[in-house]
């Protein structure tokens, strides 16, 4: 096993970690517009997934490095974002904060982004590496995290 393919795994096991933690955290009850606005949140969210994993057919792979075999996704959802999988994940996450969310579930899911936004640019320098120019192209115009952010830079990470 390389190092890049045991720091992914490692970086899959505190993935996990981090959604178990969801499961314990303090929950209160909601009314009905946040029930609402959560319940969506979390379907878009799991859209969002859905469209990713068809996207990426036989180069879906649970570790982050990227697969020999693999050519750079860089149309439909891949077009709007770099990481549409962490993306999804946030937006559900963020729905299941407004659903049950407390303070707690607030803070766990700042922590999440930022798991997020740090392994999307290891992610990044991974693909990179192995894509080169076509990456930079693709990279420049694509943001990593959020499609329509205000605050992107034009340039990739």
């Amino acid at each position: 096993m390389t190092n890049d393919s045991a720091r992914g795994w490692l970086l899959v096991l505190i993935q996990v970690v981090i959604f178990l933690v969801y499961a314990f955290l303090p929950t209160r009850s909601t009314a009905l517009i946040p029930s609402v606005v959560g319940g969506i949140l979390l379907a878009v969210g799991g859209v969002v997934i859905a469209m990713a994993f068809l996207s990426l057919g036989n180069a879906l792979t649970a570790n982050p490095v990227p697969l020999a075999h693999a050519h750079l996704r860089t149309s439909g959802i891949f077009s709007v974002v770099r990481h549409p999988i962490y993306t999804g994940i946030l937006i559900g996450l963020a729905g299941y904060v407004i659903l049950r969310g407390t303070w707690w579930t607030l803070a766990w899911w700042v922590i999440t982004v930022l798991f997020f936004r740090a392994k999307s640019r290891w992610e990044d320098s991974l693909l990179a590496a192995k894509h080169g120019a076509e990456w930079t192209a693709w990279a420049h115009n694509t943001p990593a995290l959020m499609p329509f952010s205000p605050f992107r830079r034009k340039s990739a990470p």
